[in-house]
């Protein structure tokens, strides 16, 4: 049987719902059409997130993505449209997705769009390079 786009995003449980941590994914094959021209419009997506209780599936996000090969959407738009249903699918505590559309016109056109869970904070960044630079300088 073979695949088909889909609008369903399926999930997992986060498996360490306890901790934050980064989860980082790379869609280089995004494609929607332009609903002024019909032509074709070639994306990037690079989607951030910490999940909380729920993780996104990734053959129903490819499905998913998938979906909106033969929709006219202006790129700010598709973008919100995403991470509008990726937040109602996972409910995470942190995502962020970025969208950069290859050239067209002339033009390169970036479109990021986040979400917070009320009330979550994220922890401090901790910077090793510091400690990389100096543990080479023990006395």
């Amino acid at each position: 049987m073979a695949s088909q786009p889909s609008k369903i995003l399926e999930t997992f449980d986060n498996p360490n719902p306890e901790r934050d941590f980064h989860i980082h994914m790379e869609i280089p094959e995004f494609t929607c059409l332009c609903p002024k021209t019909g032509q074709p419009d070639f994306a990037t997506l690079y989607l951030d997130y910490i999940a909380d209780q729920k993780c996104v599936e990734l053959k129903s996000l490819k499905m998913y993505i998938w979906s909106f090969r033969n929709e006219g959407a202006f790129h700010e738009a598709v973008t919100n449209s995403i991470l509008n249903d990726l937040v109602a699918a996972t409910q995470p505590r942190f995502m962020r997705l970025t969208a950069k559309f290859y050239v067209r016109g002339g033009i390169f056109t970036n479109v990021v769009a986040e979400h917070r869970k009320p009330g979550w904070e994220p922890q401090p960044r901790v910077d090793l390079t510091a400690f990389k630079a100096n543990s080479n300088t023990r006395g």
